[in-house]
């Protein structure tokens, strides 16, 4: 990972502290956006350890943050203008909120990385700020009670930290919300798609082959005709799971994520059967319809780790009824897909 955000060294009586720059450079963003689209994004992580920003002091500030670069840069370009320290942890490259979650935005590293970087030494006070996205992870009492500092949780989004700091760190009820609007969702569209990249290589192919199968034999012409059809089937059903679902979010009924992405599947279902793409016969129609609704379904669930909405409880529960159910419509359409083309001319 390049360093080319650290722009210089702090001396203080714990040895050099790496400055790092609050503006985003041409690379910087270029990354950022490779990440959105999960190029690299596992690999995509600064070294964890203690930060300077500006020229800060034994009374600065110390903001804690996790070693997901796309965090981090968000937490620096944040402070421009401010003296602080940004205090990171190893959270394996995992950002703040789902790091949180997985243990590894934790008390215990937060103390651990509290002793490492010997922050006593350099600070005269005893108070940390912790973003609330990773309040699920700290154990404030159990902070104080190991090292002696003081655990402040700041805002939800590192933009509000200036405002956070002029109100005494008096977050307000704006500060403390947690939304997840348009363009969040927006954002998140490309990772969820990549994910699926090799399923649309392998899934159509297998469809591919199989249309050309019919009563008399195989035809390849069939295999080329319904085979072309079935792709874009597919694709409906993949793009109205991972895009259309989460762009109509707050508008559909139903709090489960399952159920949306059933909603919408079903609709580009009976979309795509106005346009008679379905099929020829009631059958095949009806093997699509259960299809395309299971593979929404599914695929909508991804974003109930995504989104702050859902609670990690709430998404096993979640699960457990929902993915026998997709798994069931799924197979049983493709059960009934394969017989209609023996049944069928």
């Amino acid at each position: 990972m390049s360093s080319g955000y650290i722009i210089g060294v702090i001396e203080t009586t714990a040895g050099n502290i790496p400055r790092i720059s609050t503006k985003w450079s041409a690379t910087d963003i270029w990354s950022a956006m490779k990440t959105r689209w999960s190029i690299g994004r596992m690999h995509y992580k600064v070294l964890p350890g203690l930060y300077a920003i500006g020229n800060p002091d034994e009374n600065s500030n110390v903001f804690v943050t996790g070693n997901f670069k796309l965090s981090f840069d968000h937490v620096r370009r944040a402070l421009t203008g401010l003296d602080a320290w940004a205090l990171t942890l190893d959270t394996k490259g995992i950002n703040v909120w789902c790091a949180a979650g997985k243990g590894t935005f934790s008390t215990k590293e937060l103390t651990r990385q509290i002793g490492v970087t010997r922050l006593e030494k350099i600070i005269s006070h005893r108070r940390i700020i912790v973003p609330q996205l990773g309040a699920v992870g700290i154990s404030a009492h159990e902070v104080k009670r190991q090292t002696g500092f003081s655990v402040i949780y700041g805002p939800v989004r590192a933009a509000d930290i200036p405002e956070f700091l002029r109100t005494g760190m008096k977050a307000t009820k704006e500060m403390r919300t947690v939304d997840f609007p348009l363009w969040e969702r927006l954002k998140l569209i490309p990772v969820e798609l990549s994910y699926g990249k090799y399923y649309l290589l392998v899934v159509p192919a297998f469809f591919i082959i199989l249309s050309g199968l019919n009563p008399h034999g195989y035809s390849l012409n069939l295999a080329v005709s319904d085979g072309l059809r079935s792709t874009v089937i597919l694709l409906c059903a993949y793009l109205t799971g991972l895009v259309i679902t989460p762009i109509l979010l707050p508008w559909l009924p139903f709090r489960r994520f399952s159920l949306k992405g059933l909603i919408t599947g079903l609709a580009a279902a009976v979309l795509l059967l106005a346009f008679h793409l379905l099929g020829t016969n009631n059958l095949e129609t009806f093997s699509w319809l259960l299809m395309i609704g299971g593979l929404s379904s599914f695929l909508a669930m991804n974003f109930t780790g995504s989104s702050t909405f859902t609670s990690l409880s709430g998404v096993q529960k979640e699960m457990k009824t929902a993915l026998p159910l997709q798994i069931g419509l799924t197979g049983l359409g493709l059960v009934a897909w394969i017989v209609s083309k023996f049944i069928f001319l």
